[in-house]
């Protein structure tokens, strides 16, 4: 795993560290045939536009709830309006270079 996976992984993270490696490439899968466009709201926000299909929204439901699972430091919003998808995702601030990480390896997935 590299030094910014594990950056996703503080100790405040549950997940057994034989799986982060699976859920780090759950994300980027999702991130690499997902993601539309990315926003940095703010250093402890982040909104990704995702393709607006069902099993996009299903796919991201179904990731973001096993992640609060074990980092419940993480906030995620899944909305679906006006014919588009979009991901919030929040964390407290003593969390933003877990929030940093994650918004590089998106952008790192689109390049």
């Amino acid at each position: 795993m590299t030094r910014k996976a594990e950056q996703w992984a503080p100790d405040a993270c549950t997940l057994p560290t034989e799986e982060r490696p699976l859920r780090v490439a759950e994300f980027d899968a999702l991130f690499a045939e997902s993601v539309q466009s990315v926003r940095r709201v703010d250093v402890t926000s982040l909104s990704l536009d995702l393709q607006p299909r069902a099993e996009v929204a299903a796919r991201a439901a179904d990731l973001v709830v096993r992640e609060t699972g074990c980092c419940s430091f993480f906030t995620f919003s899944l909305a679906a309006t006006g014919g588009g998808l979009r991901l919030e995702i929040k964390v407290p601030h003593q969390h933003a270079a877990v929030l940093e990480a994650l918004a590089a390896r998106v952008e790192g997935m689109r390049a």
